[in-house]
């Protein structure tokens, strides 16, 4: 239900102690899933997965990001609690609960996320530090103060944040753990509880020690364990009583039934805002979104503007923005060029979150884990962007929005050698061929004003995965289309220059179409009939049917070239062993765009001499 808390296991190698708790306290885990831990097709895998256990609330395992999605969570309470609540009903009010380790603190996106987490105020976060100074190494701090690789002052770290920090609580002391919660939850500033606690507690040759981090204790020890806890039932056996006092279903059925009056009493009161909150929460979009978006880019196509693609970008923003007011946009101390900002933008701050912009700093990975924090929440369609070669510092949270199935639509401008005298640090090469690679990450390079509108309205329907948005700094040509082009766009990859008894085919995407076309009619001059195919999201495109694809890319045609400025490998499965890549080998350079276009072979006369290789 929506104003449940929520609870992150961020140092995800502990899954077992989330997955008995869960069975404890009343999920609906029963005790053969927990004997079938690690296994293949269990609701228990050796790192916490979203949608396989009830009462995971996200995919834990590379450490820090938990803590990041946890971030997200708080953030989205706050703003959907700004949006939604009114001085007689609390209606969106709950905590977001996360446990970390040395391992999460070490891991630099946890300074990126939690100094942003102080910055806004985020006073519903409450995290635990199980501070038991071992990781897999060893002793993190060293022996006798000799070695060591994690020596921080943990809580003037967190202070300095702007963070409460409760320190020195017994870790196993629940009463005083009880009271630092509750002292947590009385704080408008997110807060840090610093739990002292023994690794392998109760193993008498084990605890306090790296041996037991990763690695069962062995049949001996667990006797040992046993006797010294004082536990004398078998393994996997748990008397009913145990069961009685731990189960919490009545409890939280209560909680529920008393929010769900709640919600009542709101629609009575604020019937238009209950079926807004209703229609969010539930992942619905408005109901002539779809009509309204297929309108724009009719009129897109109609126009026929030449704008670089973050510019057309910018302006899918303004056309959708007042269409969803569950936008939530953010940009990673670009925004001046991403072109992130819309009409319709208000900034979210620590003292006031009834907004639906973030400014996120240059905190490139924290800001992507946090936005799966947000998806994964519900009540937000979620963008962030940045450059693509920066790309490369989040990569691991697209991975994990991917995995999940999360709707965070990912926004990367300065797409490739083209944007110019910056120079080979800043131009993407590779980075588009990794996006390409992950599985269920729909990437999309426009060509044009009408592919960008195209590309958003096809991310922002999209409700099973996320979304890679690449945009150029450079202006596009607009490209001609049929009513039949139009509507293929959304297919992943069409014809858009159909040559009758077509000898060859371009592939291209992005910037590259315009070059793609002017080739085509040189060809055409020459007697040489040349197909031209825009491919701008090649996943959907290999999603589609057979028929489809073979009337877009014939078998019977190998005499096939593809051209991108960006890495030339990914193609050659579109071309074949016949066919040709007009692509970046090597890094870029640094000099003007146009230049270096040339420079690469991203030219003319040079597409034109690639299909006259292919043909003999």
């Amino acid at each position: 239900w929506a104003n449940r808390d929520r609870f992150v296991l961020s140092n995800g190698h502990g899954s077992m102690l989330l997955y008995s708790l869960l069975h404890l306290t009343g999920y609906d885990l029963p005790i053969e899933e927990i004997k079938n831990f690690r296994q293949l097709h269990s609701k228990t895998p050796g790192h916490p997965e979203y949608g396989y256990a009830p009462g995971v609330e996200t995919t834990t395992g590379p450490l820090g990001q938990g803590i990041s999605n946890a971030v997200g969570m708080a953030l989205a309470e706050k703003v959907l609690a700004a949006q939604f609540n009114k001085p007689e009903h609390n209606l969106v009010d709950h905590h977001t609960y996360t446990f970390l380790g040395d391992g999460c603190l070490m891991e630099g996106i946890s300074h990126e996320v939690c100094s942003l987490a102080g910055t806004l105020k985020l006073g519903k976060l409450i995290a635990f530090y199980d501070d038991n100074g071992i990781s897999i190494d060893g002793d993190v701090a060293g022996v006798d103060g000799d070695g060591g690789w994690f020596t921080d002052d943990t809580p003037a770290r967190f202070e300095s944040y702007g963070w409460q920090v409760i320190p020195a609580v017994d870790g196993h002391d629940s009463d005083a753990i009880d009271a630092a919660i509750k002292q947590a939850q009385a704080c408008e500033k997110p807060t840090l509880i610093c739990c002292k606690t023994i690794i392998g507690f109760g193993s008498p040759n084990k605890q306090g020690k790296e041996d037991c981090h990763g690695a069962p204790l062995g049949a001996d020890e667990i006797a040992l364990t046993r006797e010294q806890l004082g536990w004398d039932y078998g393994a996997f056996e748990i008397p009913e009583d145990y069961y009685s006092a731990w189960n919490g279903v009545a409890k939280g059925q209560a909680e529920q039934s008393a929010w769900n009056q709640q919600f009542a009493a709101y629609q009575s009161a604020y019937p238009e805002l209950a079926a807004e909150f209703e229609r969010r929460t539930q992942d619905e979009l408005p109901a002539d979104f779809s009509d309204k978006a297929d309108a724009y880019i009719r009129d897109c196509q109609e126009k026929m503007e030449k704008v670089a693609s973050r510019k057309a970008s910018q302006n899918c923003l303004n056309a959708f923005g007042p269409l969803l007011p569950e936008l939530l946009g953010g940009s990673a101390d670009l925004a001046g060029s991403n072109l992130t900002i819309w009409s319709g933008c208000k900034d979210i701050s620590g003292d006031n979150a009834d907004g639906n912009y973030l400014y996120y700093g240059v905190r490139e990975f924290g800001m992507s884990a946090i936005m799966n924090g947000i998806a994964l929440h519900g009540g937000f369609i979620n963008y962030g962007a940045t450059f693509l070669m920066f790309m490369e510092y989040a990569r691991n949270a697209v991975r994990m929005a991917a995995l999940m199935k999360q709707q965070s639509i990912f926004v990367y401008t300065h797409d490739s050698i083209g944007l110019g005298e910056d120079g080979p640090t800043h131009q993407p090469v590779e980075q588009l061929s990794a996006l390409r690679a992950t599985p269920n990450l729909h990437t999309w390079r426009p060509c044009d004003t009408v592919e960008s509108a195209v590309s958003w309205k096809t991310a922002i329907e999209r409700n099973d995965g996320p979304s890679a948005l690449v945009f150029s700094r450079q202006g596009l040509a607009p490209m001609a289309r049929s009513d039949e082009q139009l509507r293929n766009v959304s297919r992943g990859g069409y014809t858009l220059r159909k040559a009758n008894d077509a000898q060859a085919i371009i592939i291209a995407t992005g910037s590259e179409v315009e070059l793609a076309t002017t080739a085509a009619d040189q060809l055409a001059e020459k007697g040489i009939a040349v197909s031209v195919v825009s491919m701008p999201c090649a996943e959907i495109f290999c999603e589609q049917d057979k028929a489809y694809q073979e009337s877009v890319l014939p078998h019977a045609i190998r005499a096939r070239v593809a051209v991108e400025a960006l890495h030339a490998d990914y193609w050659h499965k579109f071309v074949g062993l016949d066919g040709r890549v007009v692509g970046m080998t090597s890094f870029g350079e640094s000099a003007p765009g146009g230049v270096l276009m040339k420079e690469f072979g991203f030219t003319v006369e040079n597409v034109v001499a690639k299909v006259l290789e292919t043909l003999g």
